[in-house]
């Protein structure tokens, strides 16, 4: 069809390739226009704009693909040698490739930063939204190995050297990165295993206390009470003994160790140690609070006050007012805090 149309025009090879070249640019020209004015029109009327994106990415490589098309054909046209049509076309698949591999780029872009999160925000697990990130840069790993694979299939190059250098330097690159790779798959375990969260309070294993302020592929960023942020390596992290006092509930056990003066009446110590904690707002009625009377110490009367707080995040704040409570309820009571004595015989020795 295209010979028949091009033969109405006369046996001129160089105005035949610019008939054929102006053909297609014309038809791109129509595909643009119907891509702008009737699909654009349409998604318009949609209640999202990522059709509208999608359809803007796409315009510009379309026409630029019927423009290289025309680029091919008029070579054809103007009569050149096998040999040299071959090259052109591998060099005009290669520019093609170029520029749907850039739109490639911006629609995965457009997935995963208009279409993707909507989804996952709408689950219940923030999993999927800390996997974000790391799911951005395999699609477009993905995006650039599919288009090397293409581009070699384009100028017939024979990749199995190349895979098999590719194992070994990979495999180097591996054992000098097995601990980046540990902290990977030790971040990935977290995610999975999810022993904590962002936003818990923890205690690690070597004592030190802080909220989780966030969990990343290679690292855990903790910050203690005096805003010092601890930066834990995910491998070590995901081996080590972790205290969650969010999970399985965030109330939390508030214990007040106080000692009396020996001869003081245990009940009315009991009584007022009860009536501190019912005096302080942030104790919870349930679990109820108690007192244990708990040894006969060296020079006390030793008693414990067990109450509970909804949250780690209140328990300084409930010893001090409960502190403050048990030292002003015991002046009004008579009860003696002792201190620690010291008796010393001293013998004479004539």
């Amino acid at each position: 069809m295209l010979n028949e149309f091009i033969n109405l025009f006369g046996k001129n090879p160089v105005f035949d390739g610019f008939v054929v070249f102006f053909l297609f640019c014309m038809i791109g020209l129509v595909v643009n226009f119907l891509l702008e004015k009737i699909l654009l029109h349409l998604a318009g009327r949609t209640k999202t704009n990522i059709d509208d994106k999608i359809i803007h990415v796409l315009k510009k490589p379309l026409y630029i693909s019927f423009v290289l098309a025309g680029f091919f054909f008029s070579i054809r046209v103007l009569g050149a040698s096998g040999g040299k049509i071959a090259f052109s076309a591998d060099i005009l698949k290669t520019m093609a490739l170029l520029i749907w591999m850039l739109a490639s780029f911006r629609l995965s872009k457009i997935l995963m930063s208009d279409i993707v999160p909507k989804i996952v925000s709408k689950t219940k697990t923030k999993l999927d939204d800390e996997l974000l990130p790391l799911a951005k840069n395999i699609l477009n790993l993905i995006i650039i190995f599919l288009f090397m694979g293409v581009f070699f299939m384009i100028w017939d190059i024979d990749i199995a050297p190349l895979l098999a250098s590719a194992g070994i330097a990979g495999f180097a690159i591996a054992f000098a990165a097995k601990d980046t790779l540990g902290n990977v798959f030790g971040g990935l375990s977290v995610y999975a295993d999810k022993p904590f969260k962002v936003g818990n309070r923890i205690k690690l294993e070597d004592g030190d206390i802080g909220d989780v302020v966030e969990i990343g592929l290679r690292s855990t960023r903790i910050k203690t009470f005096d805003e010092t942020m601890i930066i834990i390596p995910n491998s070590v992290i995901a081996n080590s003994k972790i205290i969650n006092y969010d999970e399985p509930k965030a109330n939390i056990k508030v214990k007040i160790p106080i000692g009396v003066e020996y001869g003081t009446n245990i009940e009315l110590v009991k009584k007022t140690l009860l009536k501190c904690a019912k005096n302080v707002d942030i104790i919870l009625d349930e679990p109820k609070a108690s007192v244990f009377f708990t040894n006969h110490g060296d020079w006390s009367l030793d008693f414990v006050l067990i109450t509970w707080v909804e949250s780690p995040y209140k328990q300084f704040e409930a010893k001090d007012k409960l502190n403050t409570q048990i030292n002003r309820e015991f002046k009004k009571a008579g009860i003696g805090i002792p201190f620690p004595v010291q008796t010393v015989y001293r013998k004479e020795i004539k």
